[in-house]
């Protein structure tokens, strides 16, 4: 059985081969299928944007799809920028620019009140009707500076420290970062539908 890993981002591609390496089905990526075409994410919501996805690419596939939305929230600045996490500055930015405005953005505020989340929800659809979502968060604080090298489609953990392990996420590979990522959570929640659907629960 055939799962499609509904993203562009390579590097959660490998983040999904790695987590989903012991349930029965072939995983399968938007470029095997030469699916080119995105949805306008409209949502409110990291869910809303993760059902609208699920539901536009099994429309587009056929089989069953997973797709997440995920990002950043800043408790001091109101949430922050949650949905918005890619145009932060009002485009679509480089991953150096995401990392340079939450640096900006931040700036004066203390330290004990730079506390953040990542938050991903991921949502299943075997049908493209009813879609079932699973959600996972990553508590830590934003850094004062930047550390670099910025891992590529993931701009913000150049700046975000883990509450557990004092390390800038971007210093922790993400198949190490596995005992308390917040995809990994998702994830975790998200394994008995997906093999339900695979028949073997």
């Amino acid at each position: 059985m055939k799962l499609l890993i509904a993203t562009t981002n390579q590097g959660k591609i490998q983040e999904y081969k790695h987590l989903l390496a012991d349930v029965p089905f072939e995983l399968i990526t938007l470029k095997d299928l030469n699916i080119l075409e995105e949805p306008e994410e409209t949502g409110s919501t990291f869910k809303e944007n993760a059902i609208l996805k699920a539901k536009f690419y099994f429309q587009k596939s056929g089989i069953v799809t997973l797709a997440d939305d995920a990002g950043l929230e800043i408790d001091a600045l109101g949430g922050e920028p949650g949905v918005h996490s890619r145009r932060w500055p009002g485009y679509d930015a480089t991953d150096e620019e995401l990392v340079e405005y939450a640096i900006e953005k931040m700036k004066g505020i203390p330290m004990e009140k730079r506390n953040a989340k990542f938050r991903a929800v991921a949502a299943i659809t075997k049908d493209g009707k009813e879609v079932r979502t699973f959600q996972g968060v990553q508590e830590g604080v934003i850094a004062e500076t930047s550390r670099y090298p910025i891992v590529v489609g993931y701009p913000y953990r150049s700046v975000f420290c883990h509450d557990a392990t004092g390390r800038f996420l971007s210093e922790i590979d993400l198949m190490e970062n596995d005992s308390h990522a917040h995809r990994k959570e998702a994830i975790d929640k998200a394994r008995s539908f997906l093999l339900e659907i695979a028949g073997l629960e």
